[in-house]
């Protein structure tokens, strides 16, 4: 049996992060199998012509996709 050691999140809840999509702020994370994933909130725009019912505006994504806006 072999033990994976998975180490500490890179990004923290209410940081702001880039991604291929855009920019957002990390508002939570959680463990998968060997890597972290991050939901991640875009920021609300104009109003668009539909309207929002749910978390269109959050993805999860892993941390290779993700990069710190510093």
């Amino acid at each position: 049996m072999t033990t994976t050691v998975l180490g500490v999140p890179k990004f923290s809840k209410g940081q702001e992060v880039k991604f291929v999509g855009g920019v957002g702020i990390i508002k939570n994370y959680r463990p998968e199998s060997d890597y972290w994933v991050y939901l991640v909130a875009m920021p609300m725009k104009l109003e668009p012509e539909i309207v929002r019912i749910g978390y269109e505006t959050m993805i999860w994504l892993s941390e290779a996709d993700i990069s710190s806006l510093v």
